[in-house]
């Protein structure tokens, strides 16, 4: 009786008045102890509201079933198929609906209800993948940055291939620590030559010097992320390759930096040789080297430097990332300018020099930073005996004052 008393006065009442009273009728159904056949007479009302003109009937409905796991499949299913700002609620809430139901709506919705699927807690593998295909850039990064979403590696691929210019979306890729390594290269490479061409445009410097600035600090930053993940070595110099960035330079820059699982998987992919057995004719001083290196197709003018870079890195453990020793750079300058034929290795002694003068530069920022703690601390210690400071590998470092 009280179902058809409230749908007799569904049809004078306001929309307002409309949306209260299915709101309270909704959640009566939910949490109210109601008889068989009323629960029956219940539903009935309310898969009959997904019909009602007013939005804000329908949304009243959806902010009252979004979160249960009780509601009526159906209402659910028409709710998730309403208009985008009502459809995004349930969508993003609603435990009821299945993974095919949510790729559904991530397939035909608008870039708002694509945002509220990527929103959803736990998101299942297929629908982020759903997702990476079709998504807005609003919805990509928002799917990136839902750190509950399965989102596996091919899919964050996927993601930056279709939208990774977009800067929210670069933002939210690169704030993953599950991002491909891969992918934070082609990132930093993208960024890089963006700013080239801005700087470029801007007639602040020369195509070619910029251009050359570019791929020193792309370089840089790809040893970086090499040494920061290096279980993923051989996939990211085969993304190298791929992309022409494997340059003997690069190689080169790498072996003075003392990554050798880059070294050696750049040159097990050149030779097209097992990364293990690479590793022993990297350590070879004798010929097998020598037969390493012109399987790999590397320019004879720059074996000398390599030749002399191996045998300082044997000395030598890996630093900082991505840093060169100005140690090791100088052993193969003084190799290379011993060379039988000086013009053959003067453009390698100008790179060199530039490795060179960039290791100093790293020492010397690395230097002045220590000094100035040193300074720092000093001061405190002045000021307060009590501090208690110890030292460490990085330097000095307060651990408690009195």
């Amino acid at each position: 009786m009280i179902v058809k008393r409230f749908l007799l006065w569904m049809r004078v009442a306001s929309a307002e008045q409309r949306a209260q009273a299915v709101s309270a009728l909704a959640g009566a159904f939910l949490y109210a102890d109601l008889e068989p056949q009323d629960r029956l007479e219940t539903e009935a009302a309310l898969t009959a509201m997904l019909d009602d003109p007013s939005p804000l009937v329908r949304r009243a409905l959806a902010e009252t079933m979004a979160d249960s796991a009780d509601a009526p499949r159906p209402i659910i299913v028409g709710l998730a198929n309403d208009l985008a700002d009502i459809a995004a609620i349930v969508l993003e809430r609603s435990p009821v609906l299945a993974i095919a139901d949510l790729v559904d709506g991530a397939a035909i919705g608008d870039a708002a209800v694509q945002v509220a699927v990527a929103r959803r807690q736990g998101l299942p593998s297929p629908v982020a993948a759903a997702l990476a295909e079709v998504g807005a850039p609003s919805a990509l990064a928002t799917l990136a940055a839902n750190r509950s979403a399965a989102l596996a590696p091919f899919s964050l691929r996927r993601v930056h291939e279709r939208h990774g210019g977009d800067p929210d979306v670069r933002e939210a890729l690169l704030a993953r620590d599950d991002l491909p390594a891969d992918v934070r290269q082609s990132i930093v490479a993208e960024v890089a030559q963006a700013l080239s061409s801005f700087v470029v445009g801007c007639r602040w410097m020369s195509a070619e010097r910029s251009a050359r600035v570019v791929r020193e600090a792309t370089e840089r930053a790809t040893l970086v992320i090499a040494h920061d993940t290096p279980a993923a070595a051989v996939e990211l110099v085969r993304h190298l390759r791929e992309t022409s960035q494997l340059t003997p330079a690069f190689i080169l820059r790498a072996v003075l930096s003392a990554e050798m699982g880059v070294v050696e998987a750049a040159f097990a992919e050149l030779a097209g040789m097992n990364p293990k057995r690479v590793g022993g004719l990297l350590r070879d001083r004798g010929a097998g080297f020598a037969a390493l290196y012109r399987k790999a197709k590397l320019p004879p003018p720059l074996y000398p430097a390599f030749a002399a870079a191996l045998a300082a890195a044997r000395q030598a453990a890996s630093g900082s990332a991505g840093r060169m020793s100005r140690e090791m750079v100088a052993k193969v300058i003084a190799g290379c300018e011993g060379a039988a034929n000086p013009t053959e290795t003067a453009a390698l002694v100008a790179l060199l020099r530039r490795f060179e003068t960039e290791a100093a530069r790293e020492e010397a920022r690395a230097l002045t930073e220590k000094l100035a703690d040193h300074a720092a601390l000093s001061l405190l210690i002045e000021n307060d005996p009590g501090a208690l400071v110890i030292e460490n590998e990085e330097g000095p470092a307060l651990l408690a004052a009195a």
